[in-house]
């Protein structure tokens, strides 16, 4: 249900929303709860007919496969990261298949780009190892067992 509150509550308890609203009203309330694209809930955008699903926020970290999941409905998903409209995978997509932590987060922006136009080399190293990389290499860290 609907009250000024809902989605501050939401962010603070959930890690994937689906709103079943105007995008419009899902802008304006969650505008001033973003923080960034690491601990945002991932947000999805249904209309109240049941026809698009709009992963609106964390498209990358759960909301695309969200939306799809909502076309089983009968929702048409509106997917709009550049990687998944190509046809490409993304390093959260990388990273989430391959049971990892993404080390440094700021280089997906640069390595995702880089996706779209080449094939991009994944590199697995085994330690002990010092690895130095420039800010255009994405390092991904396996999830220890208890983390799961």
């Amino acid at each position: 249900m609907y009250d000024k509150d809902v989605f501050k509550k939401a962010f603070e308890e959930y890690d994937i929303i689906v709103a079943v609203f105007a995008t419009g009203i899902v802008v304006r309330d969650i505008a001033p709860l973003l923080k960034d694209k690491w601990t945002d809930p991932a947000v999805v955008v249904v209309d109240s007919n049941l026809s698009f699903a709009i992963p609106l926020l964390g498209g990358h970290h759960g909301a695309n496969d969200t939306a799809r999941r909502i076309a089983y409905l009968g929702a048409v998903p509106v997917i709009t990261t550049a990687t998944e409209v190509h046809q490409k995978n993304s390093v959260e997509g990388i990273a989430s298949s391959m049971g990892c932590d993404i080390v440094n987060k700021d280089s997906t922006k640069t390595v995702n780009c880089a996706l779209l136009e080449q094939d991009v080399e994944v590199l697995e190293l085994r330690g002990p190892k010092i690895v130095k990389v420039d800010d255009d290499v994405s390092v991904l860290k396996r999830k220890r067992q208890d983390d799961n």
